[in-house]
């Protein structure tokens, strides 16, 4: 068995262990939210993009018609994009509204456990200095007895 102080010491890199591990998870969690907003916006573009072909492709039909109609086209074009638009931005508020309200009570339900596993590991750590101190007095006390 190790001596007392090298498991204080064990205990010290493993505590520091587990904060340079949670400020690293912290940092990839990050990382990946900014991956998946990427991946949406790319999606998001994508399908915009089809949409302004679709709509152009439809529109060209609709020029040779006449610049009239090529005017009411263009008219309605950019009343649907906008409305299009707008529809996007309120779903997509609304779903993140939802998302952040669900992802912070779950958070806050996480974070009270690991506070709860911290004030545990606090509490053993206290323990585990009592026990060593007491060893090292019961130690010293047959020392102390040895000599008389």
């Amino acid at each position: 068995m190790a001596k007392l102080s090298e498991q204080l010491a064990d205990l010290s890199v493993r505590a520091k262990h587990a904060e340079d591990a949670v400020s690293a998870a912290q940092k990839e969690a990050h990382d990946k939210v900014l991956v998946r907003r990427d991946q949406a916006r790319a999606a998001a573009t994508a399908a915009a993009e089809k949409v302004n072909r679709d709509i152009k492709s439809a529109g060209d039909s609709v020029k040779s018609a006449g610049d009239a109609a090529a005017k009411k086209w263009t008219a309605f074009q950019t009343k649907i994009s906008n409305d299009l638009q707008s529809i996007k931005e309120g779903i997509a508020q609304k779903k993140h509204d939802l998302d952040v309200r669900h992802a912070e009570k779950h958070a806050d339900h996480l974070e009270w456990e690991a506070g709860l596993a911290v004030d545990y590991a606090i509490a053993a750590v206290e323990q585990a200095e009592l026990a060593v101190l007491d060893a090292m007095a019961g130690r010293m006390e047959v020392a102390k007895t040895s000599r008389a």
